[in-house]
């Protein structure tokens, strides 16, 4: 693709004090991983506190995803009049009033509710990192970006041991004690946001028009964009028992679009679509498997302890942190889609493998260190492709990439996940115990078109050793069969990011699009 204008001059430098707004950004995205990682360690104190089912857990980790997927996207569409500084601010005192909501709750709706406003939090802060750094770098958006993202495995890793250091102390309710441990790093980067002075942001300092930025979303973006916000409408409306039917759900989907297309016109970048709809396979394949690893490897790894699944997630996590300081070589070999070519296959790879890997600790862990090589670059790298092919999309095209990720994930890929366990749970214990399955089971349910009845965690309590013992053997294998299931995910991504590099490499090869005129501070 031929860029619109040269590129800025390699000599051009980052705006002055890009370097602590940069590190303020990473800290920022350090503590949206805290808040994710806490909630993925504590599922099983949730589980067993309040007799969640699995479908439950499930909403309760997709709450953690679509509402900030909204958030980034409303944020997308005013930030650059609210400003990047409000924004933030907004994200500072959310995430402490999660901080409460979330430790304070007595059920499932307590949780459900913490976990949104936290949410929320994390797209502001989305909405503000993302386009901040491609115009802070423009001439090194992959590398840049990937080293943003590395904020995430790190809160991970750090958001991790922490949790298991605090290990079992204060009884039923220490996990209220740890749910308060992203204070820290919300309390650090609200100091060091104090006061930063953000740059403009390349599509306003370009003098590209807002209606042009909405041009390259498209009234194709639109629809898709507003077809998960109303099935995200849909799972805040089931917690009070009020689930949308079809035909408003629909309604969310093609009243905004209707109006896109007599404003707008414009059907919208088609390789922008397209990469739209890679980005739900790639989040599913990431944070979706990332939000159920720890509980679904904990009984695979009980003999280890108690935090063996929970050192599966801090693992693959580190493993991410120190390589995605070496994207930008190893795109500039590849090319950024050659990149995520290759990390899809070697996803793929892993997941099959832990899918299959049995309950031997050493094969795990080299099978957890494939799928972590392989997620490493996704996330970051779409990101930096979006940003390098539609610059005049502005802060709307990277972050409504990332609200598409984010919200598939919480309304279709967490549920859908924790479904299919159920579901399949249900039908592998009916047929090795069809007595004890009987004797366990809650009422049918219907979700996603399967019907299972989930098993009841209260009346396994009371079950005798043995049957305890077949039980969680059940459970077991199908917590090791769901990881395999999602293996097909990065299958599919790798032939479309294949067919990609056909695309680009009939057109010349990939090339940045560069902007006419080069971001700068107000």
């Amino acid at each position: 693709m031929r860029s619109e204008s040269p590129p800025p001059p390699s000599t051009t430098p980052s705006p002055a004090g890009s370097a602590p707004l940069f590190l303020a950004c990473i800290l920022s995205l350090v503590t949206v991983a805290f808040g994710f990682v806490i909630r993925s360690f504590l599922l099983g104190d949730w589980r067993t506190q309040f007799n969640l089912s699995e479908s439950q857990l499930g909403s309760l980790q997709g709450a953690g995803f679509y509402p900030q997927a909204l958030s980034i996207l409303f944020f997308s569409l005013i930030i650059d009049r609210v400003g990047y500084g409000r924004t933030m601010a907004f994200a500072f005192f959310a995430h402490i009033a999660s901080v409460i909501i979330t430790a304070t709750a007595t059920g499932y709706t307590g949780l459900y509710v913490g976990t949104f406003v936290f949410a929320l939090a994390g797209g502001a802060v989305e909405a503000v990192i993302n386009p901040i750094t491609a115009t802070l770098y423009p001439r090194e958006k992959t590398h840049r970006l990937n080293i943003l993202h590395a904020g995430w495995p790190a809160g991970m890793v750090v958001g991790g041991l922490l949790v298991i250091a605090f290990g079992a102390s204060g009884g039923v309710n220490a996990w209220r004690w740890k749910v308060t441990l992203y204070l820290l790093p919300t309390l650090v980067y609200g100091f060091l946001m104090l006061g930063k002075r953000f740059p403009v942001q390349e599509r306003v300092a370009a003098g590209v028009s807002y209606l042009e930025m909405l041009k390259e979303f498209g009234w194709i973006g639109c629809l898709i964009v507003s077809l998960f916000l109303g099935f995200a409408v849909d799972e805040i409306l089931r917690v009070f028992d009020m689930p949308l039917n079809p035909l408003e759900i629909a309604a969310f989907a093609l009243v905004p679009t209707s109006l896109f297309i007599v404003r707008i016109k414009s059907f919208g970048r088609p390789l922008f679509i397209f990469l739209m709809f890679i980005m739900i396979l790639l989040a599913t394949t990431e944070l979706g498997t990332d939000s159920w690893i720890s509980a679904l490897m904990t009984p695979v790894l009980k003999d280890l302890g108690s935090n063996a699944g929970n050192c599966v997630l801090i693992y693959t996590s580190a493993i991410m942190f120190v390589m995605r300081f070496f994207a930008g070589p190893i795109a500039h070999r590849l090319s950024p889609l050659g990149l995520l070519a290759a990390s899809a296959a070697v996803a793929a790879v892993g997941l099959t493998w832990l899918g299959h890997a049995g309950t031997g600790p050493i094969v795990i862990f080299l099978a957890a260190t494939i799928y972590a090589c392989g997620k490493t670059f996704f996330w970051p790298t779409t990101l930096a492709v979006v940003s390098e092919q539609f610059p005049r999309g502005g802060a709307l095209t990277i972050s409504a990439i990332a609200a598409v990720g984010t919200i598939s994930v919480g309304v279709l890929g967490n549920p859908l996940l924790g479904t299919i366990q159920d579901k399949y749970l249900d039908q592998r214990l009916a047929a090795v115990n069809p007595a004890l399955h009987a004797s366990i089971t809650e009422p049918a349910q219907t979700k996603y078109g399967m019907t299972f009845r989930p098993l009841d965690e209260t009346k396994i309590k009371t079950l005798a050793p043995e049957e305890r013992d077949v039980v969680e053997r059940v459970r077991v294998e199908n917590n090791q069969a769901t990881l395999g299931k999602v293996a097909v995910l990065p299958m599919l991504m790798f032939l479309c990011y294949a067919g990609l590099l056909v695309f680009f490499r009939l057109r010349g090869g990939y090339r940045q699009v560069h902007m006419e005129e080069a971001p700068a501070f107000p």
